[in-house]
Parts: structure tokens; C-alpha cells; sequence
């Protein structure tokens, strides 16, 4: 095996252990922030679906941000009346929520 391909296959080894360690413990944060009593993968339930969420902002470079920023102080306006609560999530972990969400 040439240089290039085992630095080729060590940066995907890589790459796929960190994305799937971050989305275990986004699913994990999920859980333990009980998002998923307003909102589902797939439905809309009191909150919209996070491929819902996913479709809407798909491609706007801003979104993951303004996400982070809404998951920690909450938001109404965008997705109905109901306003969406406060989460105490640190910045980073509001941010990895936000990709995770997108990513779907």
C-alpha cells in the first residue's frame, strides 16, 4: 500500500470514529434535554421534525449558529406559535446539536 492511500485511509478511520462519537452523545443530549418530547427524526410533534429543520436551512452556511443560539435561548415565530423554551446546553454542545440536526 503506497503513502498516500494509508494517509488517505487513516484520515477516513478518523473522520468516521469523531462523526460517530459526536453522534452518540448528540443523541445522547437529546435524551438527556428531553428534545424529544417536542420533536421527532422524522414527524412534527409539538415542535417541528429535524428533517424538517434540515430541509429548511439545507445549504445556508448561517444556519448552524442560529440554531446553537435558539437551542440555548429558546425562540418562537419560525415553525408556529409555539414558542420554543431556553436549553442549558453549553455552546459546544448546542452546536454539535445544531449539525447533527442538519445533518439529517
Amino acid at each position: 500500500m503506497d503513502f498516500l492511500k494509508v494517509i488517505t485511509l487513516s484520515i477516513f478511520i478518523f473522520t468516521s470514529n469523531f462523526a460517530f462519537a459526536n453522534a452518540e452523545k448528540a443523541q445522547g443530549l437529546l435524551k438527556s434535554k428531553n428534545c424529544l418530547a417536542c420533536h421527532a427524526v422524522e414527524k412534527k410533534l409539538v415542535g417541528p421534525s429535524y428533517k424538517d429543520v434540515a430541509a429548511k436551512y439545507k445549504g445556508d452556511k448561517t444556519a448552524p449558529d442560529m440554531i446553537a443560539k435558539k437551542i440555548i435561548k429558546g425562540g418562537s415565530g419560525n415553525w408556529g406559535p409555539i414558542p420554543m423554551p431556553p436549553h442549558s446546553v453549553s455552546d459546544a454542545d448546542a452546536l454539535m446539536l445544531a449539525k447533527y440536526i442538519l445533518a439529517m
